[in-house]
């Protein structure tokens, strides 16, 4: 027995190639880092590499959390923007100059990745998001190029928005060439489906949260009775100007209540107008961008969170929103809008505290119910939490692509055993 333990554990990990363009450029990045979450739950079972865009203050390479991080030039330093504070969906339309970096950004991946290939030889690939890093695998492939299976992740905007006809064209040729794919809500399975992902090898699996040591309810924190806040990069599809027109009825009725910002990004300016405009300058404020280490305190200190969710004149809109996910780990109640996606936060049925999207008058209703009887909300949240554990915690995120990742590695073996007696 300790022979098999000590052969099992001698045994190298299968390696395991991670294409993404959002990811943290350093500790304590207030960047998305859901990608990085996975890919360090997924090193205890793979050797983790992740090929991900350069940006100004960023290493090229350095090893975080067990995951080696390689990142890519794209143009000099001071100008490799298109990817962070907004997204590249969200930078390309606040910065129009922006789009000048695209050829630099897709010609520095794909060489990146060419080059990889060569001198890591990966067992599988996992991409994140079908454009841009689906289509690398699959531009390479069309020239010949052996990649391993591949699996692509879509998280939403790559998914609703780039509708025109050659994004669209791009998209399918991606799909056509990935061996298996997966989207992080059920709103999203038909529009994979209609890109032309396989039904047989297309599953539903969100990104995780650490909702066992971070993202956890406190006792010893005092919850405000009229705190509001809002999580989120101020882009358009997130709703907050929204939430800006309706908080002066919100104060009609509970004159007390404040709001808290805490998120960057391209609107960010056009907001605090709004604020000025609307003379809310003594009920709300800009926190700014702030690490995942510090909103724990934060969920457990607000009244509710408010996720005023839109879908954007682009077409791009949530794909899941584990900021929500985030906040109710932590006890606070969410105030959410009626968009497809929201339907994941109870496995099916919709929330209790929904607005229709972009109706500020819905919204500021749905806060003032909140607000005029917390002790229900309150009680929702400690009901959904078990659910919440079983579905987004990151062991069990973690533990289905592994599984997944793994059965391409078999599937990639089975043809070349199947003649062997």
């Amino acid at each position: 027995m300790s022979g098999t333990v000590a052969a099992d554990a001698a045994k190298p990990r299968p390696r395991l190639l991670v294409l993404a363009s959002t990811y943290p450029r350093w500790h304590g990045d207030p960047e998305p880092g859901f990608v990085h979450e996975l890919s360090r739950h997924l090193a205890a079972r793979f050797e983790v590499t992740v090929l991900c865009p350069h940006a100004s203050g960023a290493l090229p390479r350095e090893r975080m959390d067990g995951v080696d991080v390689i990142r890519y030039r794209y143009a000099p330093a001071r100008w490799e923007r298109l990817v962070n504070d907004g997204g590249i969906v969200g930078n390309l339309r606040h910065r129009p100059w922006t789009a000048l970096l695209l050829p630099g950004f897709l010609l520095g991946q794909l060489w990146s990745l060419r080059q990889l290939l060569r001198t890591l030889r990966p067992d599988v690939i996992h991409a994140h998001w079908i454009l841009p890093q689906a289509l690398m695998v699959a531009l390479l492939q069309t020239v010949g190029t052996r990649t391993p299976p591949t699996l692509v992740t879509s998280h939403g905007a790559d998914l609703f928005a780039l509708r025109g006809r050659l994004p669209m064209g791009l998209k399918r040729l991606a799909m056509r060439r990935m061996q298996a794919s997966s989207v992080v809500s059920n709103a999203m399975r038909e529009p994979m489906l209609a890109l032309g992902a396989d039904p047989a090898s297309l599953a539903v699996a969100p990104m995780g949260v650490d909702l066992q040591h971070r993202f956890t309810p406190d006792a010893r924190t005092q919850r405000a009775d009229h705190q509001l806040l809002f999580v989120g990069r101020l882009v358009e599809k997130k709703g907050l100007t929204h939430l800006l027109d309706a908080l002066p009825r919100v104060l009609e009725r509970h004159p007390h209540a404040t709001l808290s910002i805490a998120g960057f990004g391209p609107e960010l300016v056009a907001c605090q107008q709004q604020v000025e405009r609307l003379g809310l300058q003594a009920h709300v404020r800009f926190l700014g961008a702030l690490s995942q280490d510090a909103l724990p305190d934060l969920y457990r200190r607000s009244s509710m969170l408010i996720t005023p969710f839109v879908q954007a004149r682009s077409g791009d809109q949530e794909g899941l929103g584990l900021v929500m996910v985030e906040a109710l780990g932590c006890g606070c109640p969410v105030v959410t809008t009626r968009l497809p996606a929201i339907r994941e936060l109870q496995d099916g049925p919709w929330p209790p505290y929904l607005a229709e999207p972009g109706d500020a008058d819905s919204l500021a209703a749905q806060i003032n119910a909140l607000l005029d009887d917390p002790s229900a909300a309150h009680a929702w949240v400690q009901q959904l939490r078990p659910s919440l554990l079983r579905r987004f915690d990151h062991a069990a995120v973690a533990a289905g692509y592994s599984a997944r990742l793994e059965g391409l590695m078999v599937a990639e073996r089975r043809p070349q055993t199947s003649d062997t007696p």
